[in-house]
Parts: structure tokens; C-alpha cells; sequence
């Protein structure tokens, strides 16, 4: 997963888990597992079957992921290093609010990596309750209401 970075703009689709299962693994193991050492086997999950996913890519190439599940959660939102740092996340991010609302949802929340807060406050979201672990990663609650 270790593309080179480019200058064309990236491409955000809706995926699901049946059709775009290899594209979204591959960007998750490269961010998740190999970067950051998150167990494979608790990485990809059962929920990934039963929720929307995005997909980013750039020229036709998957570069980032974040996918939606039933009760206003956001997750698994990767971007692979090269293409980091270029607003690919935010839009995966603003994507995923979109959808939230599209499908009726006025609450989001969502587990965030410490060093990842300020990236979500941007998005309007707040930092609840007390910093927890999860898969070795130091974590934090954030919500965002709508209207």
C-alpha cells in the first residue's frame, strides 16, 4: 500500500463489504496492522458486513476507508501514509456525517486515537469521558449532534 503521493484529487464512493472487501482490508491492514500493530483478527470484524462503508481512491487506487454502522457510529477511518495530510481523511470524514444524515441518524460518536482529537473538534465533534485503551491504542469518546 505504499503508493506514491499525486497531485489528482481523491474520489469517494460508497462500498460494501461483499463487492470492495479486498480494497478496504488492504487500506485497513496497511494503517491499522502494519503501521500501528492492531491484531488482524480483531481488525476486521463482523460489523464490517452489516454497515456502509466509503472508499477512497485516487486514480482508481484505494487510499483511505471509513465505514458507518447502524447506530451512528463512525470507524475504521484510514488513510494510507503517502496520501496523509492532504484533506483525503476530512472528506472521508465530512462523507461519512453526510451519509449519517442521509440515513435519518442526528447523533454520531466515535472512538478516536489520542493523537487524532483535534482533527475530529475541527469536524464539530466533543471529547467525552475519560481516555480507555482499545486494541493498544490510547482512545478517546467523541459525539457530534446535528441540528
Amino acid at each position: 500500500m505504499n503508493r506514491p503521493a499525486t497531485t489528482t484529487e481523491p474520489v469517494i464512493i460508497t462500498a460494501n463489504w461483499a463487492d470492495h472487501q479486498l480494497q478496504l482490508a488492504a487500506v485497513r491492514t496497511a494503517v491499522f496492522v502494519d503501521e500501528q500493530g492492531v491484531p488482524e483478527e480483531i481488525e476486521m470484524d463482523a460489523e464490517d458486513a452489516r454497515c456502509h462503508h466509503l472508499l477512497a481512491l485516487i486514480e482508481q487506487q484505494p487510499v483511505g476507508t471509513a465505514r458507518l454502522l447502524a447506530n451512528g457510529r463512525i470507524g475504521r477511518l484510514a488513510v494510507i501514509k503517502p496520501c496523509r495530510n492532504r484533506g483525503v481523511g476530512r472528506q472521508l470524514l465530512h462523507a461519512s456525517m453526510a451519509l449519517a444524515k442521509s440515513l435519518g441518524m442526528n447523533n454520531l460518536h466515535l472512538h478516536a486515537q489520542v493523537q487524532t482529537l483535534d482533527f475530529y473538534r475541527a469536524a464539530g465533534f466533543v471529547a467525552e469521558g475519560e481516555v480507555f485503551v482499545e486494541a493498544g491504542i490510547r482512545h478517546q469518546n467523541m459525539t457530534l449532534s446535528f441540528g
